[in-house]
């Protein structure tokens, strides 16, 4: 099973917490069955949005061969016109 990634984590604990307390004020429960089911419940719908989070996955092609590494071209020089001097006729 793979490890699950931050934005899983960041989402489904979102979820948990506002859940929760939306529920927890919903229900105007004080009694600890109650506090437990909702408990329970925000858990669930946390996992399930945690899991549908989708997952990056890396392409075939770039999974299967190694990245190819292309040489650096070497830029030309600029001359400045300024340093250029014609020949002169002796």
């Amino acid at each position: 099973m793979p490890r699950p990634t931050v934005a899983q984590l960041t989402y489904g604990s979102c979820t948990v917490i506002f859940s929760t307390l939306a529920m927890l004020l919903l229900s105007q429960t004080s009694s600890g069955p109650g506090v437990a089911v909702i408990a329970i419940a925000a858990l669930g719908l946390g996992l399930l949005v945690a899991m549908t989070v989708p997952v990056p996955r890396p392409s075939p092609a770039s999974a299967s061969a190694p990245p190819v590494q292309q040489q650096a071209q070497p830029e030309p020089v600029p001359v400045p016109a300024a340093s250029v001097r014609e020949p002169t006729a002796s």
